[in-house]
């Protein structure tokens, strides 16, 4: 492989030029040959073994050319930006120029990483939030598990709102059932919010064996295009009507869904596990405000493409989410929220360019600050990380690049040296240097785990990317 020539053509794209020797390629042409030999015919010969020579003087000289190139071009490409020390930030945009036996040559065109002037990192204030806990914070908690230990029985009444019913129901427009609009013993709680806007409302007040229409228009934005804004009108008939019994609020209560003997000691805990939360929100609130003043000191030009492929990373991150917590895919989850991912991508678009600007910083930190990662970083990591995800080390290993890795450990610490340099003030106070508050240690005995996520996300670790297909290069193919 030689480079014949590098130029810069904008900003943040380079165009090389890069000769693939003969010497490269002739390995190149045999295993495009074997590949292709068994599906090839010569009269005289058995299938599969005829010789290339012979076929290429059948079928052309350049019969094995393409698959060839396909196998050889991307090491060259690897080659090239390599000895040129540049660092692509997508795949190449690829022009064949001229091909032979002999070698060949193409352009590959490539949008680099930006480069990063930093601003100021070092000693930059913000100030921390309270940390706070009201009674009405405890009394939803409390509520909320009540709720959750509540029994269930037949009402015999009329449905009220927070009842479950269980019903049939058969939608039809201009008396025509459509797709989606029935279904047999649906079981909902009324005031849920789960139908459209007036279906649920219309079923207060109704009772067993009761047979109605409850009749309603679809919203104006409702996902399936053949219903929005339309009126429909569902006859139901109502099986049962169920009502919850919530548990008395006492001592017993608190034995039942804890460990604690009473009430008041069950309030504490939920006390001091939402107080954790919110130290925690604190401290985030405090590493976002750093991290917003670090990307608003940068100059640099950001790509769009690295933008494009963040975004790609966050609608991913939210099918990982819907099939984690509600076991359906990200299409289904859209047609359930009337949600489409480039609405999702419009909506994300800020926090994709700051991510992606704030990973550029932590980049451009470590190397000013010299951030090196040492074999015990890795090692650590990696034990982490196996425990996190409840794997061995060695699957952790195999699964998670250990460049990839050290990457994100050389950002996280310069993510951490930024902090531990700012000047952290408490509301209605001038910052003092260094810190946080000190909070006591203790494990909650509450049997509810914290939902709040740490404030600086898992490593990504990602694998370099993999070469791109023949489909997604631009090739103009120059056999002759």
């Amino acid at each position: 492989m030689r480079v014949v020539s590098q130029e810069t053509t904008e900003k943040n794209r380079v165009t090389l030029t890069i000769e693939v020797t003969e010497a490269e390629f002739e390995p190149a042409l045999e295993k495009a040959y074997r590949k292709n030999v068994g599906r090839m015919n010569l009269p005289g010969f058995r299938k599969g073994k005829a010789p290339r020579k012979m076929l290429e003087r059948m079928y052309g000289a350049g019969v094995f050319f393409e698959d060839a190139v396909n196998e050889s071009y991307f090491k060259a490409y690897l080659d090239a930006v390599e000895e040129t020390g540049l660092e692509p930030v997508d795949h190449p945009d690829v022009e064949m120029l001229d091909i032979a036996a002999t070698g060949y040559s193409f352009k590959a065109v490539i949008t680099t990483k930006p480069e990063v002037k930093l601003g100021r990192y070092k000693g930059l204030s913000a100030v921390r939030p309270a940390a706070v806990v009201g009674e009405d914070e405890i009394d939803a908690e409390v509520g909320r598990l009540r709720q959750r230990n509540a029994s269930v029985q037949t009402a015999e009444r009329a449905a009220r709102t927070g009842d479950s019913v269980v019903f049939d129901f058969a939608g039809t427009m201009d008396g025509v059932p459509f797709e989606g609009g029935s279904a047999e013993k649906h079981k909902l709680t009324l005031g849920s919010g789960q139908f459209i806007p007036g279906f649920e409302e219309q079923l207060v007040g109704k009772s067993a064996d009761e047979e109605f229409d409850v009749e309603v228009n679809f919203p104006d934005d409702y996902h399936a295009e053949e219903l929005a804004g339309k009126p429909a009108v569902f006859h139901c008939f109502l099986h049962e009507v169920q009502e919850s019994l919530l548990p008395e609020l006492d001592d017993e209560f608190a034995k039942d869904v804890s460990e604690f003997d009473t009430l008041e000691e069950f309030r504490g805990s939920i006390r001091e596990r939402l107080m954790q939360t919110r130290e925690q929100e604190a401290d985030q609130a405090v590493e976002e405000e750093l991290i917003r003043q670090v990307v608003d000191n940068l100059e640099l030009e950001l790509p769009e493409v690295m933008i494009e492929h963040r975004l790609e990373d966050l609608v991913q991150e939210m099918e990982y989410r819907a099939r984690g917590r509600m076991g359906v895919d990200l299409n289904t989850f859209l047609s359930m929220t009337g949600g489409t991912v480039e609405g999702i991508k419009a909506e994300r678009r800020p926090d994709a360019e700051r991510q992606v600007k704030a990973s550029l910083a932590f980049e451009a930190i470590a190397k000013a600050e010299d951030i090196q990662v040492t074999d015990e970083d890795l090692e650590a990591e990696y034990a982490r990380l196996a425990e996190l995800y409840q794997a061995d080390v060695d699957t952790i290993k195999a699964q998670v690049s250990r460049e990839g890795l050290k990457e994100d450990l050389r950002s996280m610490k310069a993510s951490q040296l930024i902090k531990d340099t700012a000047v952290v003030g408490q509301p209605g106070s001038a910052p003092e240097t260094g810190a946080k508050p000190k909070r006591k240690k203790e494990k909650s005995a509450s049997p509810e785990p914290s939902s709040t996520e740490p404030s600086s996300p898992e490593p990504s670790s990602k694998e370099p990317a993999e070469e791109p297909s023949a489909s997604k290069t631009k090739k103009r193919s120059a056999s002759k």
